[in-house]
């Protein structure tokens, strides 16, 4: 039976396909669209790549410049907000909209606190602002240098199998992210994103202002218990938070419709279908 998540992701994917870009050294994919508008980064976590936002790239393409990344296979934090600073100078951005789901989250706090000349808002979605309790969890307390790759994936293997057994209404999800860590993301460019959450620096503060900084969490979140989430909204006390009831780890990807209203709101856009919608709080 066809899954019509790979599948809708396969056709965006045909029509946008990720282009290789050298940054400082780096090879990153970017998937890039529209020309006009106001500027949004998209910044994936572990198991996504540009694409796995293509349902927010195609609602928002034609109304904002929409840039979309790929980790490379190698360096950290530190070093890729460096690239990520050098990408927008390079395609002549003043500032944007940075947004980062968990991994990616992780980075566009940090990006947004050493550049903040280039964030015109900072939105941290489904992420941790420290990385110290989680090194000592599977798999960042694993060898991510030399250990078997096979067991790595199968590790997220049974945490999605588990996942799926609880929500089997996301099934969908669970097949997609199977074949985004079963090969379509390569071994070199998993452990270095592997690696870069596990020896993330600690975070500097962020600098900008309190309006233009936004939590996204998910009250189901599987990754992210509560004292996390508390814990990011602490450091940032950002000027809004949305709150999915329902949504795991990846609500834009499960509640598209949600997501893109939300990032209509951020980027100022008129706001189509129902917002950010039902099932979801924005809490000021």
């Amino acid at each position: 039976m066809t899954n019509p998540l790979i599948a809708d992701r396969d056709r965006f994917a045909a029509r946008h396909p990720e282009r290789r870009v050298s940054l400082r050294g780096r090879e990153w994919g970017v998937v890039a669209a529209g020309t006009e508008g106001p500027a949004l980064v998209l910044i994936p976590g572990t198991l996504g790549r540009a694409d796995i936002f293509w349902q927010q790239i195609e609602a928002l393409a034609g109304r904002a410049r929409v840039i979309a990344v790929t980790y490379p296979d190698s360096g950290g934090v530190r070093e890729w907000g460096g690239d990520l600073a050098e990408l927008l100078r390079q395609r002549g951005v003043r500032a944007a909209t940075v947004l980062g789901s968990s991994l990616g989250g992780y980075l566009a706090q940090y990006f947004a606190a050493v550049h903040p000349e280039l964030v015109k808002r900072l939105l941290a979605a489904n992420t941790l602002g420290s990385v110290d309790e989680i090194k000592q969890f599977p798999p960042y307390n694993s060898d991510l240098d030399h250990g078997p790759i096979a067991e790595l994936r199968a590790g997220f293997g049974r945490g999605l199998t588990a996942w799926e057994k609880t929500h089997p209404d996301q099934a969908d999800l669970v097949a997609l992210l199977m074949a985004e860590q079963g090969g379509r993301i390569s071994e070199p460019e998993l452990r270095a994103r592997l690696k870069a959450l596990r020896d993330g620096p600690d975070l500097p503060p962020v600098s900008l202002p309190h309006e233009r900084i936004v939590a996204i969490e998910s009250d189901d979140d599987p990754l992210l218990p509560q004292p996390l989430r508390e814990a990011l909204r602490a450091r940032l006390d950002p000027g809004v938070c949305y709150r999915f009831a329902w949504g795991g780890h990846f609500p834009y990807v499960v509640r598209p419709a949600a997501y893109t209203g939300l990032l209509e709101e951020q980027l100022d856009l008129e706001v189509t279908g129902q917002g950010w919608g039902e099932g979801t709080t924005r809490r000021q």
